[in-house]
């Protein structure tokens, strides 16, 4: 049984390292929105690449600008923040309870 807890405890200590890099990746897409950078730096491309599909699904079924400034990136962190909170804290709790 120890190492089912240790398994359950590794996906939550992986995934919240996970969710807080993207939350990270995130915030770079929302400030790279407001410059013109470059967007043939592969940096930017990653990024661009990374944020936008997630984004448009926000877009499409939320109308997520107000006046031109658009949300969708916030929208997004509190999805992470609470996917951190509910799904990471349940992991470690079922990890705890396992042993």
């Amino acid at each position: 049984m120890i190492v089912l807890a240790n398994f359950f405890e590794a996906i939550a200590v992986v995934l919240d390292y996970a969710l807080s890099i993207y939350m990270w990746i995130i915030v770079a897409g929302a400030v790279l929105s407001w410059v013109s950078p470059d967007p043939y730096n592969p940096i930017v491309r990653f990024i661009n690449n990374v944020t936008e599909p997630v984004f448009y699904q926000i877009r499409k079924r939320l109308p997520v600008s107000f006046g031109g400034f658009d949300i969708s990136p916030m929208i997004v962190i509190l999805v992470i923040v609470f996917l951190q909170t509910f799904l990471v804290n349940s992991l470690h709790g079922l990890a705890r309870s396992i042993v």
